[in-house]
């Protein structure tokens, strides 16, 4: 049994592993273009869009708010200098990335070649500066953005720290987020060059992120602090509410989706829905923090982030399995969605242990030294 001073951060782990689930479902509800199947029906683009909703409530985002909440417990416990805490993330997770990033470059070309667009792909790969937005701007696949906009984020955490000490800090994520929403709508009216536009774009969004980290180093300074098992209920049927809330902002972006078959822009309250959804699920979780929580949510939750990176070359080779022996030709949008995620799902997760066991790639996905820092430590204790 856990302390009831103390819970264990359970809770926290079955968090990160709903939040891969959720990643991955995202990612199997289009077709193979990334689209909302607009050659479909209504009727059957509903469970797809639908689907899709449900996935945000733990999307990409909400891997910001887990690594801001790791890096307020690391940095309240033995507080680094500034430069050795951005250093140790620099090699947590930039370099990951880049092997991620050149592997992706090309791992492309597997679905390119089966849908006939692989001389797009070869063009990209002879560019300088298709090379410049794959290292800097994650752009070698969709979901690779994440690790370079977190190491960025984290430059900012003396800033969040002051919300640890002051919580109520952590509300400025509304403003954040707020004008974020204002600045890409003024950007977007901008006659600039589309790849200048990008940078800007991501610079903004690093701005409106910071927030998450205010609200993450807020969560963790009241719950260092100590929350009641009473406080704790309330905590999660508020964060309930509004997360409900949230969700119900978001549907007339995806009523547009439905109706049109492509994706809208989220500019009003379906923007702030969208990018709120994180807090107050996290908060729902750490309210939950005395209930009972199976130790397979910490086992589950160690792959996560291996998951977060091997979904997509999962779901990329389901898409070329079943599109080259024409098995799609016979799916419905639904049934390529629900047996996409029925398949990516658990294989992600496999994937993610099978690296974890190898030694020489257990680092990829953050689970083990680099191959160099292997052989250091061996020298060192030889």
């Amino acid at each position: 049994m856990t302390s009831p001073s103390r819970p264990r951060l359970i809770w926290f782990d079955a968090n990160r592993a709903f939040a891969a689930m959720g990643v991955v479902l995202i990612h199997s509800t289009t077709d193979f273009s990334g689209k909302v199947f607009p050659e479909a029906s209504q009727g059957e683009r509903f469970v797809p869009v639908f689907l899709r909703s449900i996935g945000e409530f733990s999307g990409s985002e909400m891997f910001f708010m887990f690594s801001l909440f790791l890096m307020a417990m690391r940095v309240d416990k033995k507080m680094p200098t500034y430069g050795s805490a951005i250093a140790t993330q620099a090699h947590r997770l930039l370099v990951p990335f880049l092997f991620w990033a050149v592997f992706y470059a090309f791992f492309r070309l597997i679905k390119a070649d089966a849908f006939n667009y692989a001389p797009y792909i070869w063009d990209q790969l002879g560019q300088v500066q298709s090379w410049l937005g794959y290292l800097i701007l994650g752009k070698s696949q969709y979901h690779m953005h994440f690790l370079p906009t977190l190491f960025v984020l984290l430059l900012f955490y003396p800033v969040m720290r002051s919300a640890t000490r002051y919580p109520i800090l952590g509300l400025t994520v509304v403003i954040t987020i707020g004008v974020m929403n204002n600045l890409h709508g003024f950007i977007w009216g901008l006659d600039i060059d589309a790849t200048l536009r990008d940078y800007i774009l991501r610079m903004v969004k690093i701005f409106g992120y910071v927030g998450y980290g205010m609200a993450a180093f807020a969560i963790y300074g009241l719950w260092n602090d100590g929350i009641p098992r009473g406080e704790s209920r309330l905590i999660r049927r508020v964060g309930l509410y509004f997360a409900v809330l949230a969700y119900l902002a978001t549907l007339p972006f995806f009523h547009i989706a439905f109706e049109t078959g492509a994706w809208g822009i989220r500019s009003g309250w379906d923007f702030y829905g969208h990018f709120l959804l994180p807090v107050l699920v996290f908060f729902i979780f750490m309210g939950g923090q005395y209930l009972y929580w199976s130790d397979r949510w910490t086992l589950l939750a160690k792959y996560s982030f291996g998951v977060y990176l091997v979904h997509p070359l999962i779901i990329d080779l389901f898409d070329v399995a079943i599109f080259t022996t024409s098995l799609s030709d016979h799916m419905t949008p639904s049934l390529v969605v629900i047996s996409r995620f029925a398949f990516a799902l658990p294989m992600s997760f496999g994937l993610a242990v099978g690296l974890s066991k190898l030694r020489s790639l257990a680092w990829t996905i953050g689970l083990g030294p680099t191959p160099w820092d292997a052989a250091r430590l061996q020298q060192e204790s030889a």
